[in-house]
């Protein structure tokens, strides 16, 4: 049974769908937010252009980070240390662990991401924006 509130509505998005945001060599597709979600989480797709930085070492104050890898290998920081996540890795980083993520091989990349609890999508516009702005 489907209502009007979007946060009990079933979501159904096929490959592509979403909210897309271009960051240079990254293209970031969200599924679902925090206003989908009742601010429980957030779930987008991060897909690297071969040879590619990610966004750069940052931590979430508040917010655990899980990441599936959909395709290729994505290399990770975690705290202090690179890992090679091939197509099936699982990672789960807690708040206030310093990460990163860039794709370092000849073939595109791809990482889905829960975002938990929600929000972060609020900085998706003006983080492309800043992609635009520094090519």
């Amino acid at each position: 049974m489907q209502t009007n509130n979007k946060q009990t509505e079933t979501l159904i998005l096929q490959e592509g769908e979403g909210r897309v945001y271009n960051c240079g060599t990254m293209t970031a597709i969200f599924k679902a937010d925090e206003s989908e979600t009742n601010e429980k989480y957030s779930i987008s797709e991060w897909w690297l252009e071969p040879n590619s930085e990610g966004p750069g070492a940052h931590d979430h104050e508040e917010n655990d980070e899980v990441f599936y890898v959909l395709e290729g290998t994505v290399s990770f920081l975690v705290g202090d240390k690179w890992v090679d996540a091939a197509k099936g890795a699982f990672l789960r980083i807690p708040a206030k662990t310093i990460h990163d993520f860039k794709n370092t091989t000849k073939s595109r990349a791809g990482v889905l991401n829960f975002f938990i609890p929600g929000g972060f999508e609020r900085n998706m516009p003006a983080i492309e924006k800043w992609f635009k702005d520094n090519k």
